[in-house]
């Protein structure tokens, strides 16, 4: 069995972004990468909340089982576009056809979040969802953002910047929801489990 880390929550992630906003909230953490594989989750038309919920809770008890003592959070992103799940792009022709798609239309951005803890059988899991209106994008503005390479390891092929976007008209819910994880969310959820002290007071 490994060593158990002197910090009580693990965050099963390598995002920065996730990284970020847990930090910014004060929680002390650290990072541990799951171990699994995202393909052999089926991916089911207009079930896209179903599908972040699962991911972020295999990517939590992924981890959990190397540290069954501390609080795991696992999380996952997606975009419904009109019921069609649209996850991270494999490469830049995929991230060009998700860019001109989803920049043409209003779609959703759905988090997965779990908090998992063996020992004492903690497992909770929710989602939520921002509704993205995007602005109109001209051709050289999609090739500057494939070029820019910003689009990888994104969901939807883009991320949106916490000081306001230019290709973003206006967002309907949670900002940090959009970056990954949606902090209203994992407050609530620590607070109800009673892990408030987890937080540097």
């Amino acid at each position: 069995m490994d060593e158990q880390p002197s910090e009580p929550i693990i965050l099963a992630s390598a995002s920065p972004r996730r990284k970020q906003l847990l930090a910014e909230a004060g929680y002390k953490f650290i990072s541990v990468v799951p171990n699994i594989d995202e393909s052999a989750f089926p991916v089911e038309p207009h079930k896209a909340r179903e599908y972040a919920k699962q991911l972020a809770l295999a990517k939590a008890k992924n981890v959990a089982v190397k540290y069954p003592d501390s609080l795991v959070i696992g999380a996952d992103t997606v975009v419904d576009f009109d019921g069609e799940i649209i996850g991270k792009p494999a490469d830049a022709k995929e991230a060009e056809q998700i860019t001109k798609k989803l920049f043409s239309a209003p779609h959703k951005v759905i988090t997965g979040v779990a908090i998992v803890r063996l020992s004492d059988c903690t497992e909770v899991c929710e989602s939520n969802t921002t509704v993205v209106y995007p602005k109109p994008l001209t051709a050289e503005q999609i090739a500057e953002h494939i070029k820019s390479g910003s689009w990888r390891d994104k969901a939807g092929a883009y991320a949106i910047k916490e000081t306001g976007d230019e290709f973003i008209e206006r967002i309907e819910g949670s900002l940090t929801n959009v970056m990954g994880l949606p902090m209203e969310i994992l407050e609530r959820l620590l607070r109800t489990k009673r892990h408030s002290s987890y937080k540097n007071l």
